[in-house]
């Protein structure tokens, strides 16, 4: 197959599955961010984002015949990512690596910028503090626009796990932000 040509993954994959390296090369184009946001959002932690996303695609490229075709590959990517993310974070004290650290845009004024990207950093410690469990069915819906059925696919869990997940993660974000939604308002 001409790699150039746009494939689904199913077509991908089958390609993959008989050797061809630039097929499941695509398949890596295509889910890269999705993957190192899945594993940066649930971990904080950039270097530990980079190496989960690297794990995952080894393990999808060693199990990827056991991947069924009338599944939903995105959402089978997202629970390996989400369950190696998990397990590296339980295993890792977070680091930063201050190449990935970003300076405020100062093109919208500075004491805009320095607003925005202090409202950035509440919001990421305040899911940082979320039960690993509940974040990563968080991150896979508000941040990966997955549904409920696909979250639950993704971690294994019941479809009523995941919603009592997403539920009290956005019950104690909602809590926690309070102070800052109040004086926007």
């Amino acid at each position: 197959m001409n790699v150039e040509q746009v494939a689904t993954d199913n077509e991908l994959i089958s390609c993959a599955l008989r050797g061809d390296q630039a097929a499941f090369g695509q398949l890596v184009l295509r889910y890269q961010r999705i993957v190192l946001g899945v594993a940066y959002r649930i971990c904080g932690d950039p270097v530990l984002a980079q190496d989960v996303a690297q794990q995952t695609f080894i393990r999808i490229w060693e199990k990827l015949g056991t991947y069924r075709p009338e599944g939903n590959f995105r959402s089978w990517l997202c629970r390996i990512a989400a369950n190696l993310t998990v397990d590296a974070f339980r295993q890792h004290k977070p680091t930063v690596d201050i190449d990935d650290l970003s300076l405020p845009d100062t093109a919208q004024g500075p004491e805009r910028s320095v607003l925005d990207h202090e409202r950035a950093a509440v919001v990421r410690a305040a899911l940082m503090r979320l039960p690993v469990h509940s974040r990563a069915a968080l991150v896979l819906r508000e941040y990966e626009g997955l549904s409920y059925q696909e979250i639950a696919a993704a971690l294994g869990i019941p479809l009523g796990t995941v919603k009592s997940r997403i539920n009290d993660a956005r019950r104690r974000l909602q809590e926690e932000l309070r102070p800052l939604i109040e004086q926007e308002a």
